[in-house]
């Protein structure tokens, strides 16, 4: 790869899933207000995040390919965001017990030689279980999942919480769709299946 591949986002479950990708990446965490406009929609804020973040990054890598992501979590056209706190964290997944949650995560990848982007919004959706509010605070006690979108870590025990997943690509569901990014890479001139010497 010619260019140096930065991953804007400071996420460790990001940065696990563009290591599997098996291609040389930095990360810089950018800064930005990432509060909802009013009458926004889920699926504007987390392209328009992904967006700005991957633009952040660009003023300080002046000829890179530039990684910016964003998820929520949306319950009945609600967007609920990371809990912070084992409160937050049973409340969210009391009301997702026994329902469809939808995650959707905004990608963007930046060409800062360029300045062409491409951006996408891919959804993910899980069926929860009916769970008593015992197993959901066992869960959360156990997996401690305050600083993930839904209350939930489906790389680890959260898996248990689900009777079905649906979606086309289930790194979406960590919060970085691989599909989607090595669509947008390719289109960049990046093979990533080409042998490296």
């Amino acid at each position: 790869m010619n260019k140096r591949l930065i991953l804007g986002s400071s996420s460790a479950y990001r940065k696990r899933l563009l290591q599997k990708l098996r291609i040389p990446f930095e990360v810089y965490s950018p800064d930005i207000d990432e509060s909802v406009r009013q009458g926004e929609q889920a699926e504007t804020l987390v392209e328009r995040l992904a967006i700005e973040k991957a633009r952040t990054v660009a003023k300080s890598y002046a000829d890179a390919l530039i990684i910016g992501s964003d998820q929520v979590c949306v319950i009945d056209g609600e967007i609920l965001g990371k809990p912070g706190n084992r409160q937050n964290a049973c409340h969210q997944l009391t009301r997702a017990s026994g329902r469809r949650v939808t995650f959707l995560t905004g990608l963007c990848l930046l060409n800062s030689g360029t300045g062409k982007y491409q951006s996408a919004v891919v959804p993910y959706s899980v069926w929860f279980r009916d769970l008593s509010q015992k197993q959901i605070e066992a869960y959360v006690d156990l997996d401690l999942p305050f600083n993930c979108a839904g209350s939930f870590k489906s790389e680890g025990l959260g898996i248990a919480l689900f009777s079905k997943m649906e979606g086309e690509d289930p790194s979406a569901l960590i919060g970085l769709p691989l599909i989607c990014l090595v669509t947008m890479l390719i289109s960049e001139g990046v093979d990533l299946l080409s042998k490296q010497t």
